[in-house]
């Protein structure tokens, strides 16, 4: 187990190549279609304890190779779900890079255009964000709470977008990552979840 893995750690922010400390396989001797491993290590920078996993994915006949380490622990690498569609989804994973590499008015910006893929999703007619998300709300898309809180990552974007003498800052950057991640939550996953949950009780 003398071998590194380069990953990012989330307490000192840098990209290390991380010692191996421990290490389990699971499903790789079996007849598992979805062979893991998972790697307790080392940060050489701060000695913070990270975890990450990784699959293994057939490269020819007889021969395997295990992916890039993904971190679970702590602070997971940002995953969108798969429920959310690839026009909302790329820009939701923008934005978090944009927070992790600190442009926090790009990260306002992405912010943004998450939203108008909402809009182009559901067909708004207004091609103006504000009256996008007026329309979303009057199809029941989203509620009242969730309006108030694309009103203002809307606000972020334009002050991220143009140029001004307002800076967009760190804290105000994450809560606006967290308000979109919500409102994408609530509009493709969650309300799927129930939609799912009422046919089954329908049909008990």
């Amino acid at each position: 187990m003398g071998t590194n893995m380069i990953t990012e750690c989330p307490y000192c922010e840098s990209k290390v190549d991380a010692k191996i400390i421990g290490r389990h396989e699971s499903g790789v001797n079996e007849d598992d279609p979805y062979p893991t491993r998972t790697s307790l290590l080392g940060c050489p920078v701060c000695q913070s304890p990270l975890v990450t996993v990784q699959e293994q994915y057939q490269t020819g006949p007889d021969e395997y190779e295990w992916s890039n380490p993904t971190r679970v622990w702590a602070q997971p690498d940002y995953h969108p779900d798969w429920e959310i569609p690839e026009i909302v989804r790329n820009s939701l994973e923008e934005a978090h890079k944009c927070l992790k590499a600190k442009a926090y008015s790009a990260c306002a910006v992405m912010c943004g255009r998450s939203l108008e893929g909402i809009c182009k999703k559901f067909g708004t007619k207004n091609k103006m964000l504000a009256g996008g998300l007026k329309e979303l709300r009057q199809m029941k898309v989203i509620d009242d709470r969730l309006f108030q809180w694309g009103e203002a990552l809307r606000e972020h974007r334009n002050i991220g977008a143009h140029a001004s003498e307002t800076d967009i800052s760190k804290d105000d950057a994450s809560d606006l990552v967290d308000f979109v991640d919500a409102i994408c939550e609530y509009v493709f996953v969650l309300t799927d979840k129930y939609n799912q949950f009422m046919k089954r009780k329908k049909k008990k």
